[in-house]
């Protein structure tokens, strides 16, 4: 005969196994959410284009966007107060996983929300920045994807010289306050100098101070323009190819999107690659892996876009060579 505590204890564990699968069920019904933060304009064509992408790569994952994942998108325009603002409001919605889109956007994540944890975007250095310990270990709950490597900075130079031989001058819109923008520009400096090109820097915080240094600049003939990767340079992007296009420089920029908004010449990772990509770490961290270990991954694809229209305004001959190695013309 089973005694009374035998009996009791025996009846616990019944019930308890009952409520297993409940508990499992209940788990695994769960709507989970993702929050995700751009410093990027409300409405802004590639970030609407970036989302699709995620999007449809969390539904090839298994994902139902709008049934058993929620995503949240918050878009601060290149504003400082906005940024720490909407982190704010994206951890008040206490999500499952955060995605913070470009180097402005991390440390207002990371200082919000220490513990959910954060897929990074278009990061340009990371452990430089101080939002990760390495890249191959994390460490804490951060893990995420890179956009480039410094040295991309000199190809910019590199490609200037060959579509526009005659350039001895090149006005640099960068960030000298983080080391992102250090970073760019110490590559560009090195490619510079033996290419014989004179370089000017403007910050790009202050856009009153970029259109008074980039008109000022333009007085002097052989000029052209490079627009470093960070946030203003995207957020700003449509009235920094105003500025080169009104000023007849020719202009290389960091991605697609700005030739394909009027630019003259990009080069730089395939920005839809990567959200491909980043969706499959937010999978793996919403099934129960943890981001220290997964490790911070850098661009796999690189591509050449040449703005056809634009180098005919500018009164420009794309070498052969030069669109040969083009992944894409636009006319």
């Amino acid at each position: 005969m089973i005694s009374k505590m035998k009996r009791r204890d025996f009846i616990t564990l019944l019930g308890g196994a009952a409520a297993w699968p409940l508990a499992a069920r209940a788990q695994a019904d769960r709507v989970r959410r993702v929050g995700v933060l751009y410093a990027l304009d409300a409405g802004d064509a590639e970030a609407e284009a970036r989302n699709r992408v995620l999007e449809q790569s969390l539904r090839a994952l298994g994902w139902t966007v709008g049934q058993d994942l929620k995503i949240d998108y918050r878009m601060a325009g290149g504003d400082a107060d906005r940024i720490r603002q909407y982190a704010a409001e994206l951890v008040a919605l206490a999500p499952d996983v955060i995605m913070p889109v470009g180097s402005a956007t991390v440390a207002p994540v990371q200082q919000a929300a220490p513990t959910i944890p954060t897929v990074m975007v278009n990061v340009a250095d990371p452990v430089g920045a101080g939002f990760v310990q390495s890249l191959a270990r994390p460490g804490g709950n951060t893990t995420g994807f890179t956009n480039y490597e410094y040295s991309l900075g000199g190809k910019w130079v590199e490609l200037l010289k060959e579509i526009a031989p005659g350039v001895t001058r090149a006005v640099v819109l960068r960030d000298p306050a983080t080391a992102a923008g250090i970073g760019q520009f110490g590559a560009i400096q090195s490619v510079a100098q033996s290419l014989a090109v004179e370089l000017t820097p403007v910050g790009m915080r202050d856009l009153g101070e970029i259109e008074r240094t980039v008109a000022a600049f333009a007085r002097t003939a052989k000029g052209s323009m490079i627009v470093t990767a960070g946030s203003g340079g995207g957020v700003h992007r449509k009235m920094l190819i105003s500025l080169a296009a009104r000023h007849k420089l020719p202009a290389v920029y960091p991605y697609r999107y700005a030739v394909k908004d009027g630019g003259l010449i990009s080069y730089g990772p395939d920005t839809h690659d990567v959200w491909r990509r980043a969706a499959q770490y937010v999978d793996r961290i919403l099934k129960g892996e943890k981001p220290a270990d997964l490790p911070v991954q850098a661009p796999t694809k690189y591509e050449l876009v040449i703005n056809l229209k634009t180098a005919k305004a500018l009164g420009l001959i794309i070498p052969p060579a030069v669109l040969a190695r083009a992944d894409e013309t636009i006319e």
